[in-house]
């Protein structure tokens, strides 16, 4: 799969225990965007951040979160970004989304190395 070096990031934040029809609410993001054949979505957890009702969420060992931040990522280019918008906002009852310009330096599937290659090897 090809993606356009000017393409669009989605970034879309939301809490860990939001759900989806039964399912956490990433999982489905992420499922539905491989579903539509996106080029790859990324999942991070954050140890603190707030939102629209400025609820404080923490990670913090006494004042633990069930609730963490989660940031989702999708880079693809701007038609198919802009054809998932509808399923995202069929799953969202709330949380923030955006989206921004971004430039694709690279974008491929790692190579593997033959047992014959010679050339130096990381060393961790």
């Amino acid at each position: 799969m090809n993606l356009p070096s000017e393409s669009l990031l989605l970034r879309i934040f939301i809490g860990e225990s939001d759900r989806h029809d039964g399912q956490s609410l990433h999982e489905a993001i992420v499922l539905g965007a491989r579903a539509q054949g996106l080029a790859g979505a990324t999942v991070m957890r954050a140890s603190m951040g707030f939102g629209a009702a400025s609820r404080l969420h923490t990670a913090k060992i006494l004042r633990l979160s069930a609730d963490l931040p989660l940031v989702i990522e999708i880079v693809d280019s701007e038609e198919k970004i802009h054809a998932f918008l509808p399923t995202l906002e069929a799953m969202l009852d709330g949380g923030l989304v955006t989206l921004e310009p971004v430039r694709v330096i690279q974008y491929r599937h790692a190579r593997h190395r033959q047992a014959t290659d010679t050339s130096p090897q990381p060393d961790f």
